[in-house]
């Protein structure tokens, strides 16, 4: 169902490429990563749920953050392997809407998580011994419902602009989803305020994850530099660098894409930011925390003979 305003019922996805030999390479390369991004997050949920020893903050937010993984990656990869094997990728204005909305919603939602882990890290390592108390169960639910309010908020913004916004003939985005620059190129009453809002709630929702991760850590680095020993401040930095490198993604390929002005960033190169931090990041969370936290591996490895033995 088309906006009132609009006289555009449906869009063409123009996808990743044009090149019909690419097709179904291309098909059978990001059902492999979908199919690993849907094991991994899958058996991270359930390895968390089974064994109580893991119900702690850390792994509270971590259990939220491969939900999240999981719902993004599910808004975005399956109608990108249908545009492979169609011929003319289409959705409706109301699908577009809706595949805009839930992006928006999971992606803001990951970032707040994201940041919420880095003060989950500060505590545990600066302040261990109001830790129990400082990040208990019921102090955890808080933060985690203010996650979800600013998901939610944010993709309400976003969503709202767009719907705002009227497409008179042009209904072909250049991108593989539905995504807020692409549409944002294709209105013709595009104005300076829905811009601006788009850059406001992009810098909020970037700005104060990124603020809260770094003040964290530059308090955790205090903290570990008077750790007199190697083998403390070894596992100080042990616990922080699997979060980093998996806020270094996820940011680092965000900011690329939306904290630049389309005319330096050309839609088809954000294609590929994009890409990376819808279909590769989500794929890679549960992997580097599977590979990088002795915890996760040790349960994994007594859950799976656990199961062999039954």
């Amino acid at each position: 169902m088309a906006a009132r305003n609009s006289s555009v019922t449906e869009f063409i996805l123009t996808g990743l490429t044009d090149e019909p030999g690419l097709r179904i390479p291309l098909f059978i390369l990001f059902l492999c990563f979908y199919l690993i991004t849907m094991l991994g997050n899958l058996g991270l949920i359930f390895l968390i749920w089974l064994n109580t020893h893991l119900h702690t903050p850390m792994y509270f937010f971590l259990f939220n953050l491969a939900i999240i993984d999981l719902s993004y990656s599910t808004t975005i990869t399956p109608k990108m392997l249908m545009g492979f094997i169609s011929k003319k990728n289409m959705i409706l204005h109301a699908g577009c809407m809706a595949q805009l909305f839930f992006f928006c919603f999971f992606v803001i939602s990951e970032s707040f998580v994201l940041s919420a882990m880095a003060y989950d890290r500060y505590v545990a390592i600066c302040n261990p011994l109001v830790y129990t108390v400082t990040m208990s169960p019921q102090v955890c639910l808080l933060p985690l419902l203010g996650i979800y309010v600013m998901g939610f908020t944010g993709a309400m913004a976003h969503t709202g602009s767009i719907m705002s916004l009227t497409f008179c003939s042009e209904n072909l985005v250049n991108h593989f989803m539905c995504d807020i620059l692409p549409l944002l190129e294709l209105s013709c009453n595009r104005t300076y305020v829905n811009e601006l809002v788009v850059f406001i709630v992009v810098a909020i929702d970037i700005g104060i994850p990124i603020v809260t991760i770094f003040i964290s850590y530059a308090l955790i680095l205090c903290s570990i530099l008077h750790i007199h020993t190697m083998e403390g401040r070894s596992k100080a930095f042990s616990t922080c660098s699997t979060h980093m490198i998996v806020v270094l993604l996820f940011f680092g390929s965000g900011a690329f894409m939306y904290l630049k002005s389309p005319s330096i960033l050309p839609l088809d190169q954000g294609k590929v930011s994009s890409l990376f931090y819808t279909i590769v990041v989500p794929m890679l969370n549960p992997l580097i925390y599977s590979l990088r936290n002795k915890d996760v591996k040790v349960t994994f490895r007594k859950t799976l003979d656990r199961k062999i033995f039954c």
